[in-house]
């Protein structure tokens, strides 16, 4: 049993358009006895635009995170450059943990990129704990 919805799309650019109908199927995955999951299927894969979503990306937010944790960027949203060890450690965790979750799956580039911003962030790390009152 298939309903169907027509919703309205907003893209970035402020555009409007009309989807078309959507018709919702229930989602794969074991019978659990839990309530009905949808899914929603709207147009073609080729035909939706590409979400620049990656691991590169993702690397990249958690090292930036880092940097400007240990002080050594300005905080995007107030300018000011502070240091907080404790967040730094917890973006360079992630991405030990994502370096160790998606082994085997990253590209050469990735596994690149991911190596040199690691040891890049944890020298990064010890000379900002050295710095650090009371140190």
């Amino acid at each position: 049993m298939a309903e169907e919805e027509t919703f309205k799309v907003t893209d970035r650019r402020g555009r409007e358009r009309e989807s078309a109908p959507v018709e919702l199927t229930p989602a794969p995955g074991p019978a659990t006895g839990s309530p009905r999951q949808t899914s929603a299927r709207t147009e073609p894969a080729e035909d939706r635009p590409r979400a620049a979503a990656d691991l590169e990306g993702l690397f990249m937010m958690f090292g930036s995170s880092a940097v400007i944790s240990l002080g050594d960027a300005p905080d995007p949203a107030t300018g000011e450059h502070r240091v907080d060890l404790d967040q730094a450690r917890d973006a360079i965790d992630l991405l030990r943990l994502l370096r160790d979750k998606t082994e085997g799956n990253r590209t050469e580039r990735e596994t690149r990129l991911l190596d040199q911003m690691l040891y890049d962030l944890q020298m990064r790390f010890v000379d900002a704990s050295r710095r650090a009152p009371g140190a």
